[in-house]
């Protein structure tokens, strides 16, 4: 038992689900991690690619497997007339809007533009966001209804 002395042990367990704000800023973190990595692949002329797995029927043997196959990502971002570089954060098919009426942020270069995709990762981590997300989900769920 002397070896346990050394840890700080706590009376706490792994809760059994996280609330859906906690899933949905996870996932729009983890979205603005690939949208980052596309923009320093991009940088810097390697390409960025992240695979997924896919299940897939073999015609003859009609037996299912899963293949490994290259996921395709969009970049959030698109150039203006002046040359400028404006990007927008994605929720699904929603584009958030970060304050009323602005959905985009304007940066001069790649090197800003990454800057500003993480400054949004670290607002979206700390919860800054979560009424757009809430928004932008319900407006996801609104059209699977019927």
């Amino acid at each position: 038992m002397s070896a346990l002395t050394a840890l700080k042990l706590v009376a706490l367990k792994k809760p059994v689900h996280q609330p859906a704000i906690v899933i949905r800023r996870n996932k729009l973190s983890s979205r603005l991690w690939e949208q980052i990595q596309l923009a320093k692949g991009q940088m810097s002329g390697t390409p960025f690619v992240l695979m997924k797995f896919r299940s897939i029927k073999d015609k003859e043997t009609g037996i299912r497997k899963h293949v490994e196959v290259p996921k395709r990502i969009k970049p959030w971002w698109f150039q203006t007339e002046e040359g400028k570089v404006c990007v927008s954060i994605r929720y699904g098919a929603c584009t958030i809007e970060l304050a009323k009426g602005k959905p985009s942020i304007q940066v001069d270069s790649a090197e800003d533009l990454i800057k500003a995709l993480e400054t949004v990762k670290v607002a979206v981590e700390a919860g800054d966001l979560d009424p757009q997300i809430e928004n932008a989900s319900g407006a996801l769920k609104a059209g699977f209804r019927k």
